[in-house]
């Protein structure tokens, strides 16, 4: 009789091992499923994957604006910077254009949206401002081609 109640013993505690292994597993599931995105390539909407949102801008006319580098630590005079969708200027490694030379501009300094009705900037509150035709920005504002971008020591102007 004793034999028998240490196989019943051994067996709940293999039910038991069991059951922690498939409720684990199934955490580590969830935890996978729900952080699968957030290592990969940025996404510009949540909706749709960034080659979708090109092909769907294209669809609709909107060519990325293009910013002519007037000065800028790290830039060449000259060169040519485009912008689509949403992009964040600043110092930050994660930003759309990175100033890594420009000791006067934040991690974070501003934001330029490309939208159906133009191309929109906003100053994320730096500390040096940000500044449009030599006039600094306190909300956002729609760019004409011409208009001369501000950021720390950075003059961009709109094509």
């Amino acid at each position: 009789m004793r034999t028998l109640a240490l196989t019943t013993d051994e067996t709940l505690l293999v039910l038991k091992l069991a059951f922690l292994v498939l409720l684990y597993g199934f955490i580590l599931l969830i935890v996978r499923t729900a952080t699968k995105d957030l290592g990969g390539a940025p996404q510009e909407s949540i909706v749709l994957g960034a080659a979708d949102a090109a092909r769907l801008r294209a669809a609709h006319g909107l060519e990325p604006a293009r910013f002519v580098v007037l000065q800028a630590p790290g830039f060449r005079a000259g060169s040519m910077l485009e912008v689509s969708g949403s992009t964040v200027v600043g110092r930050d490694e994660s930003s759309g254009i990175r100033l890594d030379g420009d000791e006067f501009a934040s991690a974070r300094h501003a934001r330029i949206d490309q939208r159906a009705d133009g191309v929109w900037v906003e100053d994320l509150g730096s500390m040096n401002g940000t500044f449009v035709n030599g006039d600094q920005i306190s909300s956002k504002r729609l760019l004409k081609p011409g208009d001369v971008l501000r950021v720390g020591e950075t003059e961009l102007r709109l094509e």
